[in-house]
């Protein structure tokens, strides 16, 4: 990062680690199966992605099946989920031959993989999600929010502040701390982040892409359907956290070589949602989501007429994804959509 400025705020830093474009984590390598640093859920069982296709199909029905409909999925990782999803919804030639399959994709990197993986498919990438159409747009967003830079705030005697880097020597990054004014903040966003707070993380650019969704369902109708790891109680806390060959790692040593994410506070994002008058938000969690879905139930059939060992390779995957100790409660699962539109397939379980 050549600059004669020495400290930069949490957020710019980490958009400099992840996505520089000569350095970024994101820009040169791919974080994604045994080589990368994690595997999503799209790669534990192509059995999540066709859950999400009959989501889709299913929401697509709840906005009055649409002859022309974007499924837009934001940060597509390796394309294994677009493609299983297409796969899938070729049964259905009314909501497959309706659909206008988009990727919004950051990393260069990334979006040569996808294409790779999906070069059959009728799909189109996209580069900013404002400039489209004026079909109703289903948004997925599958770990892609916790890719996304934040700011992190710590409550002092003296007032707030907000955490920087020091980068004058990149070997030694270190953490520095500048005095803000909350308010300020507040303004901008529009609502207290603050009350009853110790600290606060947000990421700008997520608000952004919230604002344009938000905005984008208003006006054309659709949702958005978030899958990612966070957490519900109101008080915020320090999630930040770098990941370097499976384990975790100093988020300022191996710059550019480890990935850096955090815990979202769905709390947070609802209040962000409870600004659009005409929006609402259900959320649940990864087990519940999938199982109301069917997945065990899917996953029966399958396994009928499949060998033992490959039956037990197959639960030992969905496990994963629902177990409470792994990605069943970890992962939260987020719908927005119109008020008038009372959809809750995958939501019902209390």
């Amino acid at each position: 990062m050549k600059t004669n400025k020495k400290d930069f705020p949490l957020d710019q830093f980490i958009e400099f680690a992840l996505y520089d474009k000569i350095n970024g984590y994101y820009m040169k390598k791919n974080p994604f199966g045994k080589e990368g640093d994690f595997i999503t859920a799209p790669n534990i069982t192509r059995l999540f992605s066709e859950i999400i296709a009959i989501w889709v199909l299913t929401f697509w029905k709840s906005i009055g099946s649409p002859k022309k409909f974007n499924l837009l999925e934001l940060g597509a990782g390796n394309g294994e989920m677009m493609k299983v999803i297409t796969e899938t919804l070729k049964n259905f030639p009314e909501c497959f031959l309706n659909c206008n399959f988009q990727i919004h994709e950051k990393s260069k990197f990334l979006k040569k993989k996808q294409q790779l993986n999906l070069k059959s498919e009728k799909i189109t990438w996209i580069e900013d999600i404002k400039i489209n159409n004026s079909y109703p747009t289903v948004f997925l967003a599958n770990e892609f929010f916790d890719a996304l830079p934040i700011k992190q705030f710590f409550k002092k005697k003296e007032g707030w502040v907000e955490r920087f880097v020091n980068l004058k020597n990149e070997k030694k990054a270190e953490f520095k701390e500048q005095q803000i004014d909350i308010k300020n903040i507040e303004q901008y966003l529009n609502f207290e982040i603050s009350k009853d707070q110790e600290i606060i993380e947000y990421s700008p650019s997520s608000f952004e892409y919230l604002k344009n969704v938000c905005n984008l369902i208003k006006k054309n109708d659709g949702g958005i359907l978030i899958i990612d790891y966070g957490y519900l109680n109101f008080k915020m806390h320090e999630t930040l956290q770098a990941i370097k060959n499976h384990k975790y790692s100093n988020i300022l040593k191996d710059i550019g070589d480890s990935d850096i994410t955090y815990n979202i506070n769905f709390n947070l994002f609802k209040k962000f949602i409870d600004q659009f008058d005409d929006l609402n938000s259900i959320i649940s969690n990864q087990k519940k989501f999938l199982t109301s879905m069917g997945i065990i139930q899917r996953a029966e059939i399958i396994s009928e007429n499949i060998p033992f060992s490959k039956k037990s390779d197959l639960f030992y995957r969905i496990r994963r994804l629902i177990d409470e100790k792994q990605m069943g409660e970890l992962f939260k699962v987020m719908l927005i959509k119109k008020k008038k539109n009372n959809f809750k397939t995958g939501f019902e379980i209390d």
